[in-house]
């Protein structure tokens, strides 16, 4: 049973930091792409960033690109969001995502990931 598990959410400051983990379990962590989406409250699910399997290629929107870095440990079977440089408009639900299959290239939709984690709560006040 696949099972992710996000943390490392919380209140901060516009201008700092945070970082969001992300534990898989359940099956082979390093044959997985994945993904960090948010929703933010009265707005639909949004792409934040992606990292293929192999931890080699990333993909990250224009709003984030700069600010955010997403990677991969596999000894610790966790994905990480290292989020700089925080903005009001960052505030939402950070949500991390794996692909169904094995060896699928990293998605920017929301709708190529089949497992979810619960989500954890990022705020920054303006």
């Amino acid at each position: 049973q696949v099972q992710l598990v996000e943390s490392g959410g919380g209140l901060v400051q516009a201008g700092g930091s945070l970082r969001l983990s992300c534990v898989a379990s359940g099956r082979n962590f390093s044959n997985y792409a994945m993904g960090w989406f948010r929703q933010a409250q009265g707005k639909d699910r949004e792409f934040v960033a992606a990292i293929s399997y192999g931890g080699t290629s990333t993909l990250l929107p224009d709003s984030v690109k700069g600010r955010f870095t997403i990677s991969r440990d596999y000894a610790k079977n966790t994905m990480y969001l290292q989020m700089n440089r925080l903005k009001p408009e960052d505030t939402a639900v950070y949500y991390c995502a794996e692909r169904a299959r094995t060896y699928l290239a990293p998605s920017i939709n929301s709708d190529d990931y089949n497992y979810w984690g619960q989500g954890t709560q990022v705020t920054v006040p303006s």
